[in-house]
């Protein structure tokens, strides 16, 4: 009798732990603030939203709101790559202390979050920005998939 006892509260927490995952997960509805570039950044732009990949890092797009051709979104949760080109050009990309990575032809500088790593590219334009989940805290290797499509859609420094 003690174990019939026991499950109704094993079973109890698993029922809502699994509700709050289907509850918490992100899905097509989440919402990116779109860059507002100017037009020849944004033709650019639109041109790299047609060349991106359907998949990255294994994780299926599924573009937020509002829908834009500049920005793209990949995987939910701690597996989420967010995608926004043509974003301004921040103070903190002259830091000569920040890290910086070479990928497929294309610099990144990074800076670390606790959300998960943000990649901003470096000497082109329209700059491009990549925020990912915790899963790519220490994994460069998503940057691959966006390579071959910067390079051809913005122009060197």
């Amino acid at each position: 009798m003690t174990f019939s006892r026991r499950r109704p509260l094993l079973v109890l927490p698993a029922v809502a732990v699994l509700a709050a995952a289907g509850c918490s997960s992100s899905d097509a509805t989440a919402t990116v603030a779109v860059p507002s570039p100017p037009a020849k950044e944004a033709a650019a732009c639109a041109a790299l939203d047609r060349l991106l990949p359907d998949t990255v890092a294994g994780q299926k797009r599924h573009d937020p709101t509002p829908n834009s051709p500049l920005t793209a979104r990949w995987g939910d949760g701690d597996a989420e790559i967010v995608l926004r080109c043509g974003i301004p050009r921040g103070e903190e990309m002259s830091d000569p202390t920040t890290n910086g990575v070479q990928v497929e032809g294309v610099w990144w500088v990074v800076f670390p979050r606790p959300e998960g790593p943000r990649f901003v590219t470096a000497l082109r334009e329209p700059y491009v920005e990549l925020l990912t989940g915790t899963r790519y805290a220490h994994d460069a290797s998503v940057l691959q998939a966006f390579g071959a499509p910067v390079v051809k859609t913005t122009k060197s420094l």
